[in-house]
């Protein structure tokens, strides 16, 4: 089976597998009738690690210091891995997003989070995980074989072995706990994923994988109830037929959870065959949709001009197909290098 990739890397903390299955590419079914969401206007964040925030505030970076108190820019997604909320087992650590709150919140800015627990281009020994995860065996090799570019390697938890997955949530419980009504929304990273099964320990399945993430949204859901809850959803692995991601669409309808994605990627091939024709068809069920514009993204080549998307493609492509009213831009667009108006 060919695995494809739709872009490769992160703005600052991981580079982004997007391991498409190249399968049954039929329409996605038409979501039951559901109140109307209205997508109003797109809203503008930054996208950046936990550690480039940090550079950011201190001084060390003016350059994005300054595009965070751009009067265009509502807030910040900070990419967050597990290892910074979690030190030992249950002792967790809120002082770096107390912090951020805190500056963001004088600002007049909102805080959306995500939290991290796959990492693409990482060894295993080196994976932002908490050591305790690591050492009970909690962790999973991937491996990404884009043809498009050089084979790398990465690890994620083992969200499919129930104690890992119940220290998870256990994690996700405690950050609601603090933090439900505070932040404007908690995602979920995407769900491509490849396990490099030749070396893994950890009894991976796909559809075990795909069981735990539908088992997390719901948790997520369950916890933030004041909070945007979001999940981003972008390739599954054996999921040729779609079956899979038409549960998980139907779920976040059900219970009125976010759906987003990592790229952004319009008239893409593989990105509209899979999570893409589910938000178009799924986005006014949904209460929000939210996406992501990565650096790899303001490289990529526009199929319809062959020359790479312009913000106003990227935005409206978001907003008019997959209903998006929240996006996060890495601080490596070319607007944002420019003035306000």
């Amino acid at each position: 089976m060919m695995m494809q990739r739709g872009a490769v890397g992160s703005v600052v903390l991981t580079a982004v597998a997007l391991t498409a299955i190249v399968g049954v590419a039929a329409a996605a079914p038409a979501p039951d009738k559901a109140a109307s969401v209205s997508h109003g206007e797109v809203t503008d964040n930054l996208y950046m690690s936990l550690g480039a925030f940090e550079d950011a505030t201190s001084g060390e970076d003016p350059k994005v210091k300054a595009m965070i108190d751009r009067a265009d820019i509502s807030g910040v997604q900070l990419v967050v891995p597990w290892k910074a909320l979690e030190g030992e087992k249950g002792e967790y650590k809120w002082s770096r997003l107390d912090n951020a709150l805190k500056y963001l919140q004088e600002r007049h800015k909102k805080l959306f989070v995500q939290v991290q627990d796959r990492f693409f281009d990482a060894a295993m020994k080196d994976a932002n995980l908490p050591q305790y995860v690591k050492d009970e065996g909690g962790v999973a090799p991937t491996v990404d074989e884009n043809p498009d570019n050089p084979t790398t390697h990465g690890a994620m938890a083992a969200q499919w072995d129930k104690k890992v997955r119940a220290d998870f949530q256990a994690m996700l419980k405690a950050m609601a706990g603090k933090y439900d009504g505070k932040l404007a929304g908690v995602n979920l990273p995407e769900t491509a994923v490849e396990v490099d099964t030749k070396t893994d320990q950890t009894k991976y399945t796909s559809k075990s994988y795909i069981d735990a993430e539908i088992d997390n949204m719901r948790y997520g859901k369950k916890v933030f109830t004041k909070t945007q809850f979001i999940q981003y959803i972008n390739f599954l692995p054996d999921d040729d037929d779609h079956k899979r991601m038409k549960e998980m669409f139907d779920l976040a309808r059900e219970i009125k959870i976010g759906i987003g994605g990592p790229d952004t990627l319009p008239d893409r091939k593989y990105q509209m065959e899979n999570s893409y024709k589910f938000l178009h068809e799924y986005k006014d069920a949904l209460p929000l949709v939210a996406m992501a514009v990565q650096e790899p993204d303001i490289n990529a080549k526009d199929p319809k001009t062959g020359k790479p998307y312009t913000r106003e493609r990227f935005t409206d492509f978001a907003h008019d197909y997959l209903g998006a009213r929240q996006m996060f831009w890495t601080t490596e667009a070319d607007w944002l290098q420019k003035p306000t108006a």
